[in-house]
């Protein structure tokens, strides 16, 4: 092949002639064929209108997609036919390009080397051919009307391009006997596209080709089966004409798709040259679309996977329980990512424990329940034994087959999450990808439902530390308390009371509020009751008592303070109790009498820990038989409703209806109005303690 061999330029007028540069855009072809058509408006050939269009669509996007350079298109026209020739600027052998004679046999299928990708050059044009130029490579072809006559001015390239010099004549030679299909089909099979409109295109696309394909072959019957890789199995996508009889040769193609997707493309034709490529051409157009529905529908999946991990993650995280989450973690998997699910727990020695089990169908739980307690070697506990123990994917056999994944949180392995196949299908790649995210979300919920129970079991045990196991029973004196702990179990409260004897025989009521929760409020709040239990017992008046207590919250409190009521309670001949009251910065208690209503009484003082020196005038009370004084901390007096505090005026108001009952019964009915006032759980910790005269 000579280098400079090329399409002969013709001379002629201007509009006859034209070349453009376009870039390696999806858009160019367009622009090319209307380039064509331009000048073949102007040379009056429009009888070649439809194979210029088809050939210059075909070589344009091999172009585009093959050399993705910018193209130059020329396109000359004469009297009697058009040359077209499209070069792009890619380096390379000018071997790719060389292509065999023409395909005079009109046997469609015989191309020799580009194969397909130059089928419809081949078969429609005139002539056709490459060429070579320093700046890269092209491809031309020759479109004669059927009654030229051999001219030397389209006589087409120079001797030694490769290129075919038969040309196919009317009533002469093989090209007459199977003239094959039409430009006019061609182009309309070729320009067949899916409804962009339609919810699922695919069906129809698929009818409208194999219908296209069967006439241009003269096919009795055809289908195109199409298995997604979703358990449903193949199913049919499209459909045309009768079924094939028994005994009739098929023509199939397989569709060149990628897994999950299989499919073929069946044709009950006669055998022709041009069925087989025909199809081919079919049925690599079909597979490009169900590769991009394949695509799409992949994309939508993992998109709704990652919806799903999302809605489980915030399910999980809700749950703050052990057994509750245990719970939930099956009810997420099934039937979604499979037929059953069981959870597995193990101890510290490894041992597993069925912790919570599913099925999709519940007749079946009784029976999967005795597969996962069976023992043995090849049970299904020596399965999740060996996922646990090497903390990777196990299989598991029959007759509950699936898989197990190991629950491995923080480095610690909690045992392990087993999950059945589909009724219809094993899981495929991106369930297996998903079900392995569920555990390790799963393992982290029950690690993070472990460390809340122990935060809750520890918190409840230093509160219960900072409180009177029992209150004492003494006669005469009434004692009697409610507490209520934050909403949050698993902080402790600075809230804190307690009644302890005098060194004179008396009685000492003591109820505070530390600022803040947690541990370091605990710790002040044990530091405050273990201070005043040291002072006391050393016989200490009250006043000094918060003196000193004030200068240790000062060198040792961290910054925190803390509010109290101390009240020294005695019994008189009278049967009066004289109570002698001391409020640093706590509020007034409320005075209960028998039969005079309810009322505030004490002074206030300065509350602990904020200041060097204090003041903590005493109030002097008296108790008749039947009276009671009730203190309480700032967990009653700020439970919200909304906006609506609860206030102290209403605590008044609610204890009045409550005089002359014992003790007891005061301080349960306060915590229940208290509690009842809202239905948020509390945010504070609410400490109420009743003192009632019991004598006479």
């Amino acid at each position: 092949m000579s280098a400079e061999a090329g399409p002969a330029i013709f001379d002629g007028p201007d509009e006859r002639v034209r070349r453009v540069r376009l870039p390696a855009d999806q858009r160019t072809p367009a622009a090319a064929r209307a380039l064509v058509r331009s000048v073949l408006a102007a040379a009056r050939l429009d009888d070649l209108l439809n194979e210029a269009l088809l050939l210059t669509t075909e070589l344009s996007t091999n172009a585009v997609e093959h050399a993705r350079t910018e193209l130059d298109i020329e396109v000359i026209a004469d009297d009697v036919g058009l040359t077209v020739t499209v070069s792009d600027f890619a380096a390379g052998s000018v071997d790719e390009l060389t292509v065999g004679v023409r395909n005079d046999s009109s046997e469609i299928n015989e191309v020799s080397v580009r194969g397909r990708g130059l089928l419809l050059v081949d078969h429609f044009s005139s002539r056709w051919g490459t060429t070579y130029l320093p700046t890269g490579k092209g491809v031309w072809f020759r479109l004669d009307r059927p009654d030229a006559t051999e001219q030397p001015g389209n006589a087409g390239p120079q001797a030694g391009t490769a290129w075919g010099t038969t040309v196919a004549h009317a009533g002469g030679g093989t090209a007459a006997e199977h003239p094959g299909p039409s430009a006019g089909a061609m182009s309309e099979l070729i320009q067949t596209t899916p409804d962009q409109y339609a919810e699922d295109p695919l069906p129809d696309f698929a009818g409208e080709l194999l219908t296209r394909l069967a006439e241009m072959v003269g096919a009795a019957g055809g289908l195109v089966r199409l298995d997604r890789g979703d358990g449903q199995g193949t199913q049919v996508l499209a459909r045309y004409g009768r079924a094939p009889r028994a005994g009739n040769e098929l023509l199939r193609v397989p569709l060149a798709v990628h897994r999950p997707y299989a499919g073929e493309l069946e044709l009950d034709a006669a055998p022709s040259t041009y069925a087989r490529p025909l199809a081919v051409l079919t049925a690599e157009r079909l597979s490009l679309h169900l590769e991009n529905d394949r695509l799409r529908r992949a994309d939508r999946r993992r998109q709704s996977w990652l919806t799903f991990l999302a809605e489980a993650s915030e399910l999980l995280a809700q749950s703050l329980d052990v057994e509750l989450t245990m719970a939930l973690i099956p009810q997420l998997v099934v039937p979604r990512l499979g037929q059953w699910c069981a959870v597995h727990t193990a101890d510290e020695w490894g041992r597993l424990r069925l912790a919570a089990a599913t099925h999709a169908d519940e007749s079946v739980l009784p029976q999967l329940d005795k597969v996962l307690r069976e023992t043995g070697p090849d049970s299904v506990q020596a399965r999740l034994r060996e996922a646990s123990r090497t903390g990777s994917q196990v299989p598991l056999g029959g007759p509950m087959e699936g898989f197990a994944v190991p629950l491995v949180a923080r480095g610690q392995r909690l045992g392990t999450l087993a999950v059945g196949r589909h009724q219809r299908h094993r899981h495929d790649a991106d369930e297996i990808a998903v079900l392995e995210d569920v555990a390790r979300r799963a393992a982290l919920a029950i690690e993070n439902a472990r460390i809340h129970a122990e935060r809750r079991r520890v918190a409840q045990t230093l509160q219960r530390s900072l409180l009177p196991p029992v209150l004492p029973v003494v006669d005469g004196i009434g004692f009697a308390a409610e507490y209520v702990p934050t909403g949050d179990e698993a902080e402790v409260g600075g809230d804190f009371y307690d009644v302890l004897p005098l060194p004179d025989g008396r009685w000492l009521v003591v109820i505070g509020d530390v600022s803040g929760k947690g541990v370091e409020a605990a710790a002040v709040t044990g530091l405050v009751r273990d201070v005043i239990r040291v002072l006391v017992s050393d016989g200490k008046p009250l006043p000094e008592v918060l003196r000193r207590l004030n200068e240790t919250l000062v060198e040792r409190g961290g910054g925190r303070y803390c509010t109290l009521a101390l009240a020294a309670v005695g019994l008189d001949d009278d049967n009066y109790l004289d109570v002698a009251l001391h409020l640093a910065g706590h509020d007034q208690p409320v005075l209960l009498r028998a039969g005079d209503g309810a009322a505030f009484v004490g002074t206030g003082g300065t509350a602990l820990g904020l200041l060097d020196s204090i003041s903590s005038p005493t109030a002097q009370v008296r108790l008749a038989p039947g009276d009671s004084l009730i203190f309480y901390t700032d967990g009653v007096t700020e439970r919200r409703r909304g906006r609506e505090l609860f206030g102290t005026e209403r605590l008044r108001e609610s204890a009045a209806p409550l005089a002359g009952y014992s003790a007891d019964v005061v301080a349960a009915r306060l915590r229940s109005t208290a509690i009842g006032f809202s239905v948020e759980a509390p945010r504070d910790d609410i400490a109420i303690l009743v003192l009632r005269n019991d004598a006479g």
